[in-house]
């Protein structure tokens, strides 16, 4: 890759609309769902949709870290940020995500000190330059940003920092895609694969959802024709009757990833028993916590956490948009009681989510005229 516009190249995409169009098999239709939230603002800033045919539909997926967080993990570290002498790090993106108690900001403005970092290690550094509070980083993220948070356990043992600990929260991409495709509420013909993620942990990872469910994935780039290519691979496997994983990302990602990274998320992290997920409910071993060699980092066993289930807002679907049920302009508070300015749920508020993708590039109207989606 010299220049990005390479990847923005007008009649390369046309091109590659005719060819995923030659591929379709007249009458059927094919759903297959992008994995990640970069994916689908790709799509929707690019305008993706109107290049394929009508009968490839693509809908999003539990991608976006941010969005997946329930509102009883956001609850539990609110009561942490409130403790007297905790500050709370978080990435800025976490700071308006909704609790059933508000969110990190509603928290500061009340007197909680939310500070906003750039890296655990920022956080880190918060507690060595503060060492009479405990500093808690709110760990989130899939596979991507999990590498980070334990380089940065491994520092803070190797500093010995006694105020420092993680709310851990990171969660691994495979289980809720086995999860999507165990439930009988969605038909799925193919999946769009991350590209961070995959960056990580490889293409390998995938190859039991091809063999298992003979579902073709296609692990793809961010740029417009990288989406593009990744639906032709989709496609092209459909017409040959195959279920194999394809790297369209190959500039990027490995077939078995980056071993360090992997190798150091193993020396810190392990698998948790259970896990809630926004929209698609307690998926076992399908997020991490921390190994007992690091449990005094551990934010959960050295604050008291309520640790209660709550609920999604009943006016709120963002979990059936991260199951690929249905799409956001069709969710009932959609660009209504629902906007960035005014979130209900977490697709709204994301950088990456769903809600916000076509809210901020002018899907709104389509809830009102779905024929408008092909226009």
């Amino acid at each position: 890759m010299r220049y990005v516009d390479e990847f923005r190249d007008r009649d390369k995409a046309v091109a590659l609309a005719v060819r995923i169009a030659e591929l379709c098999t007249p009458g059927r239709h094919y759903k297959i769902m992008e994995i990640c939230g970069g994916h689908t603002h790709t799509i929707y800033k690019h305008g993706l949709e109107h290049h394929l045919p009508p009968t490839v539909e693509l809908v999003h997926g539990p991608g976006c870290p941010v969005c997946v967080i329930p509102m009883g993990r956001v609850d539990d570290a609110i009561s942490i940020a409130r403790t007297p002498g905790v500050t709370m790090a978080c990435f800025g993106d976490m700071l308006r995500v909704p609790g059933s108690q508000g969110s990190f900001l509603d928290a500061k403005a009340s007197g909680a000190d939310v500070r906003v970092v750039y890296s655990p290690l920022d956080a880190l550094q918060l507690a060595v330059d503060e060492p009479g509070r405990q500093v808690v980083f709110m760990a989130i993220g899939f596979e991507t940003t999990a590498p980070s948070t334990a380089l940065t356990l491994l520092r803070a043992k190797a500093l010995g920092v006694p105020n420092f600990s993680v709310f851990c929260n990171h969660v691994t991409i495979i289980p809720p895609l086995r999860a999507i495709l165990d439930a009988a509420d969605v038909e799925l013909d193919g999946f769009i694969g991350p590209g961070h993620v995959s960056a990580v942990i490889g293409c390998r990872p995938y190859e039991p959802i091809a063999r298992e469910y003979a579902k073709p994935v296609a692990v793809a780039g961010f740029e417009p024709l990288d989406v593009l290519q990744a639906v032709y691979l989709v496609v092209r496997q459909l017409a040959e009757g195959r279920a194999e994983v394809e790297n369209q990302y190959s500039r990027v990602v490995t077939w078995d990833g980056n071993p360090r990274a992997v190798e150091v998320i193993a020396a810190t992290m392990e698998p948790r028993p259970h896990f809630e997920w926004r929209g698609l409910g307690s998926i076992p071993w399908s997020a991490l916590s921390l190994r007992p060699e690091f449990a005094t980092f551990d934010a959960e066993k050295r604050f008291d956490v309520p640790g209660v289930r709550v609920a999604d807002p009943r006016a709120c679907q963002c979990g059936e948009v991260l199951r690929g049920r249905i799409r956001p302009w069709e969710c009932r508070v959609f660009g209504t009681a629902c906007t960035p300015e005014k979130p209900i749920g977490t697709c709204m508020v994301s950088s990456e989510g769903a809600c916000a993708a076509y809210y901020n590039f002018g899907r709104v109207n389509l809830k009102r005229s779905p024929a408008k989606a092909r226009t």
